[in-house]
């Protein structure tokens, strides 16, 4: 009895140290591949009015140090008609802000779409009954959604 729950307590601990560290961090599959994905991503964040401060290739990055990593692209956009309500329950939510959308490939060859979930963020700033999360959240998951739709 005592040999059977160790091999269960192990795995759920490993488990567990994974999920706490993707806390807050809502992550969708992708049938594209990362540069398609992102493509994509920027395309709907355009076409709701988003401004686009930056896309950033990490891997990119990588290997300008000589260092390998996986494709990995950040995209940073936002409005401040939604941004600047949400700063008006907390400002220290502009630390988040603007949105930040992750487009990754992992070790499997399986490419994500992540972004931090608006009421986590909300949550975090110790202002989850900001109204404002929850529409940033809706549209965030759109955007998401219309940009891992099929073609």
């Amino acid at each position: 009895m005592q040999k059977s729950s160790w091999f269960i307590a192990i795995p759920l601990a490993l488990f567990l140290q994974v999920a706490t560290a993707a806390d807050g961090l809502i992550a969708l599959k992708s049938s594209r591949s990362v540069a398609e994905t992102m493509d994509r991503m920027e395309t709907v964040a355009k076409e709701k009015g988003m401004k686009i401060f930056a896309r950033i290739d990490h891997a990119a990055g990588a290997a300008s140090v000589g260092a390998e990593l996986r494709p990995t692209t950040l995209l940073v956009f936002g409005s401040p008609k939604g941004g600047t309500p949400f700063m008006q329950c907390a400002q220290t939510v502009g630390i988040d802000l603007p949105l930040k959308v992750l487009v990754w490939e992992d070790a499997a060859g399986q490419v994500w779409l992540g972004y931090n979930d608006p009421a986590w963020i909300a949550k975090r700033h110790e202002v989850a009954d900001c109204a404002v999360a929850g529409n940033i959240a809706g549209a965030l998951e759109a955007m998401s959604r219309a940009a891992l739709a099929a073609p």
